[in-house]
């Protein structure tokens, strides 16, 4: 029986990953208005000459990002190929599909009505915590196909009561802290503190602006939610000891420890810029592990294994 494991899921989430790093790289370095406000071209432009840093690093976001539009297609027509119809993974793969699409659009709406460089508006803040809520379920679906492809799909889902309600609870405080961290990460870009005394003050003066008022409310929820994943939501698995599933379960429970450590150095060293984007990586992980097992408490024990699991192809 051949025993090998698709990992083209999976190459197609990792690529996405770095595309959504990218991103995060653009906000901060101030470069969205790089290409002016044009969209898809860059200054009018199909290949733009590069006269600034900044128009380079938009260039090459959208660049990735059209190659990523690509992957996934490519991901969408092999699952389509490969399983029957009505496959959860075809499901999976559709949906990736879609959220790629609305992730394009958002991105285009923040160049076209002028969201992005100083902007600090309530209408940026607001798209950006929408953006990053697509993002999350852009990963979310990717991160299900590639464990339904290497670990087999459900016969079907169904709702486990506490077990699920739990985990889904942690997804949903997984939401909002990530969206409140696009909004932090936001104010700490465009108003940036030249010591952790004066950011602290900021955060406690009336008159600041609301996007730095807004930067307290990040770090209490991390501790709220990392709590309940840790004490809640990842007790449900307790008595997975062996397998794919106990091994994600000691992964994501690493990563919320470690992201914990990684949200208070962030603090401490002013939110760099390297550090921010590690901070959103362990936190697209969690996220992506978090979905997952939520999948897991949904499904039957699986068909078959991975390449067990493949239905014959529709012709």
């Amino acid at each position: 029986m051949n025993t090998r494991k698709p990992i083209f899921p999976w190459v197609v989430f990792g690529y996405n990953i770095l595309v959504i790093l990218w991103g995060a790289f653009v906000r901060a370095t101030g470069s969205g208005a790089g290409c002016g406000a044009h969209w898809p071209t860059c200054n009018g432009e199909i290949l733009p000459r590069p006269e600034a840093v900044e128009t380079v690093i938009e260039f090459v976001h959208r660049l990735t990002s059209g190659a990523a539009l690509v992957l996934v297609v490519a991901l969408v027509v092999w699952t389509r190929r490969r399983y029957a119809r009505g496959s959860l993974i075809r499901w999976g793969a559709g949906l990736s599909l879609t959220f790629t699409v609305t992730e394009a659009l958002l991105g285009a709406g923040l160049v076209l009505f002028g969201l992005v460089a100083d902007n600090d508006s309530a209408a940026r803040a607001a798209v950006m915590a929408g953006h990053l809520v697509n993002t999350f379920m852009l990963l979310a679906f990717l991160g299900l196909t590639g464990w339904w492809v290497m670990f087999g799909e459900p016969h079907r889902l169904r709702w486990r009561g506490w077990r699920s309600l739990s985990v889904l609870l942690g997804a949903l405080g997984m939401v909002l802290l990530g969206a409140s961290g696009a909004i932090t990460a936001l104010g700490d870009t465009l108003f940036p503190s030249s010591s952790l005394v004066e950011g602290f003050q900021a955060d406690l003066s009336e008159t600041a602006h609301f996007l730095i008022r807004l930067r307290v409310i990040h770090p209490v929820l991390a501790v709220v939610v990392s709590g309940f994943i840790l004490l809640v939501a990842l007790a449900q698995f307790r008595g997975e000891r062996h397998g794919p599933t106990s091994k994600l379960v000691l992964a994501v429970r690493g990563l919320v420890i470690a992201q914990l450590f990684l949200g208070g150095l962030n603090v401490i060293l002013l939110a760099p810029v390297w550090m921010q984007i590690v901070h959103l990586l362990v936190a697209d992980l969690i996220w992506a592990g978090v979905v997952i097992l939520f999948g897991i408490t949904l499904g039957e024990a699986a068909e078959r294994a991975s390449d067990d699991a493949v239905h014959d192809p529709v012709k």
